[in-house]
């Protein structure tokens, strides 16, 4: 074998194995990158710049502390929550937002998508397959409305496609007989199905 092809043959699978440890790395990296995003910017919600020195409560400098202190609260809330009187006067301040000028708007929005993906009335939880540019074309989609008569459109739902590689979608209101409930996929699956461009085996 010739010095130029053997230093192809070794250029070729040194590309190979490049490959191959990107495809077992980057998955194990992004994912550690976004958990450390996420730790980090949780862990800073509490301005530890503005801490004083040698106050009782500068351990909440610490690396980390923060991150449980937001933990515990956030806890301590759902607990509080479901304790009746300190339910209601969550209720009665959830009400007051939601009456607010301008602030409902943004406020009722937020809340409906945490209750859409966490809430008691979970909206993502209807997987269907839905034609929406042609008979012969296929979309995955979850049912969020089952009846949208309130916008004039009779026999019509309303359902959320999401896009792919994305935490974004779209709400179409589709005829009913264009919509195919899926009985043997769970709502986690298809959305990862839909969310990984359909790369992902369910």
């Amino acid at each position: 074998m010739s010095p130029k092809l053997r230093f192809k043959v070794f250029a070729s699978r040194l590309l190979r194995y490049f490959f191959q440890g990107l495809l077992i790395l980057a998955p194990i990296g992004i994912t550690a990158l976004t958990l450390y995003w996420a730790f980090v910017t949780i862990d800073n919600i509490i301005p530890k710049e503005l801490i004083p020195e040698g106050a009782s409560f500068s351990f909440l400098k610490y690396k980390g502390v923060g991150f449980a202190a937001v933990l515990l609260l956030i806890i301590g809330v759902g607990y509080l929550s479901s304790s009746f009187i300190i339910g209601r006067i969550f209720d009665l301040f959830d009400h007051l937002l939601e009456r607010t000028p301008f602030i409902k708007y943004i406020y009722t929005s937020i809340k409906d998508v945490f209750d859409a993906f966490v809430g008691e009335k979970k909206k993502f939880d209807h997987p269907v397959l839905v034609q929406i540019y042609g008979v012969d074309v296929w979309e995955m989609g979850f049912i969020t409305q089952a009846d949208v008569s309130n916008f004039g459109l009779e026999g019509y739902m309303a359902v959320y496609v999401p896009h792919a590689y994305a935490i974004t979608g779209k709400v179409f209101m589709v005829p009913k007989d264009r919509v195919k409930a899926l009985t043997n996929v769970s709502a986690g699956e298809a959305m990862k199905f839909a969310v990984s461009g359909g790369v992902t085996n369910i």
